[in-house]
């Protein structure tokens, strides 16, 4: 029963950006970056900190600024900012690992994930006729 709601929800078409999965992974990972950098030192609040959370909070942004946009080429662009946002993001808790602030492995994991589905959306765009 649980797959038939899910596969209902993937044929009903998104009426607000809200409604995109991907969009809710990327708002998910969002809420993660800003708990997982509470954690660092003082004087990174505003390099690394802020750097890190504007690079995540840009990927559901973009989602939500380009799921409005008119013509496929359109929001695309704007899911290829999100992507691009999306891998500095990904640096940034490399970086944050490496400097032994905190263990950003299931930040990354959530990272492959919102990759993923990002790069199945901007596909179904590229590919659809609207």
């Amino acid at each position: 029963m649980r797959s038939e709601k899910v596969e209902e929800r993937m044929r009903t078409p998104a009426r607000s950006f809200k409604d995109l999965i991907v969009w809710q992974k990327a708002h998910e990972l969002v809420l993660g970056v800003y708990r997982f950098s509470n954690g660092f030192p003082a004087d990174e609040r505003f390099g690394l900190t802020s750097q890190l959370r504007r690079a995540a909070v840009s990927v559901p942004a973009n989602i939500a600024e380009g799921f409005r946009k008119r013509g496929p080429q359109d929001k695309a662009r704007y899911m290829n900012i999100a992507q691009g946002s999306l891998e500095e993001t990904h640096y940034y808790l490399i970086l944050s690992q490496d400097l032994r602030y905190a263990d950003s492995s299931a930040l990354i994991l959530q990272h492959e994930e919102v990759s993923k589905l990002l790069n199945a959306y901007s596909s179904a765009i590229l590919n659809s006729n609207s």
